[in-house]
């Protein structure tokens, strides 16, 4: 449904897995990461890699910049670290930023840098059409991860990630010492995510997972556009899908005038009474 690249399916080598959260996907695929240029670098350079990101990946931005990106890698090579992973939003839960994946991958190409998409909350989306120009670059990035316990009818947890080299994650996360080579716990306690997401998936349809993200996405369009012509509202970032960023404008008590509060007097006010 989300028309993802053949590379990233099993039919291409590549595979999928169910995760918690985006925490989990995201520490996953940069343990994989890093011991892939672990095995390059030696052991002895482990604290050398580095780690890029917007300040909204996951729960933290507004878009990275791929000329940003560019000169903080320069930057960081020149101080003898080592650039290995770049994680790329799209639709961050806070802002609804949208990084430029195709200019990012090629960056992080140019210096052999893992790239993980985290599509936490917009991911779901993408089973709709209109939405798939966000993904365009996608073929460079190396791993992808959504929460469907945010926008696909499934409860917490399940984070669906899929990744190019399945080979690579499967050896970062592999164990086997002697004390864990015990008969197989009963299974019949734990909870498999996987078997909702099918359910849900199979209940609704296609059609009806995809009407169900239209609505919300109409709703936020109408809302955004009632606050656009209101004064006392300002819309901070433009909406993208179904999340509309705003500052409230009160007015300033007393006066005669109803003037508008602004600037640090505004921000103030949203930081004591906003509410995320």
């Amino acid at each position: 449904m989300l028309n993802l690249p053949t590379t990233f399916l099993f039919s291409g080598g590549g595979s999928g897995v169910l995760q918690g959260t985006t925490c989990e996907a995201i520490l996953c695929t940069l343990t994989a990461a890093r011991d892939q240029m672990i095995d390059k670098i030696g052991r002895e350079n482990i604290g050398k890699p580095v780690v890029y990101g917007s300040d909204q990946t996951h729960s933290a931005a507004f878009g990275l910049s791929p000329d940003s990106l560019r000169s903080a890698i320069q930057s960081d090579i020149k101080s003898g670290l080592i650039p290995f992973f770049s994680c790329a939003t799209i639709g961050a839960t806070s802002s609804n930023a949208v990084d430029p994946l195709g200019p990012l991958c090629d960056v992080a190409k140019d210096y052999n840098i893992w790239v993980h998409i985290d599509a936490a909350y917009a991911g779901s989306a993408f089973i709709c059409p209109e939405f798939r120009h966000f993904l365009r670059g996608i073929e460079g990035a190396h791993s992808y991860s959504l929460n469907a316990h945010k926008w696909f009818f499934t409860t917490l947890d399940c984070c669906r990630l899929w990744i190019k080299e399945p080979s690579a994650l499967i050896k970062a996360l592999s164990n086997d010492p002697e004390y864990l080579k015990n008969k197989a716990s009963d299974s019949k306690q734990v909870k498999i995510p996987s078997n909702e997401a099918m359910a849900c998936a199979q209940k609704l349809g296609a059609s009806n997972l995809r009407n169900f993200i239209r609505g919300h996405v109409k709703m936020a369009k109408h809302f955004e556009r009632l606050i656009a012509v209101d004064k006392s509202f300002e819309v901070m970032v433009p909406r993208n899908f179904a999340i509309v960023c705003f500052l409230v404008l009160p007015l300033m008590l007393g006066n005669p005038k109803q003037k508008l509060l602004g600037g640090e007097e505004a921000n103030e006010f949203n930081r004591k009474f906003g509410i995320h």
